[in-house]
């Protein structure tokens, strides 16, 4: 009993002072600018769905060009 009783005390102090000692620095991004990052991501999976969608349904005509804006 005192064996686990240490070994928890012993990883509740690292944990403690892990948190404790964690990243000062300020955020990377504001609020509003990663926001903005999840709503892109959101809609280039809705299009990669739907263009996923398409192509199971064969909606649209055979070819070797993509859709997608590549550079």
């Amino acid at each position: 009993m005192t064996k686990l009783l240490s070994r928890l005390s012993l990883l509740t102090v690292a944990a403690l002072s892990t948190a404790a000692g964690g990243c000062l620095a300020p955020p990377a991004y504001s609020a509003n600018e990663r926001h903005q990052q999840i709503f892109r991501n959101w809609d280039y999976e809705g299009r990669q769905a739907v263009d996923d969608l398409d192509h199971v349904l064969l909606l649209r005509p055979a070819g070797q060009l993509t859709i997608w804006n590549v550079r």
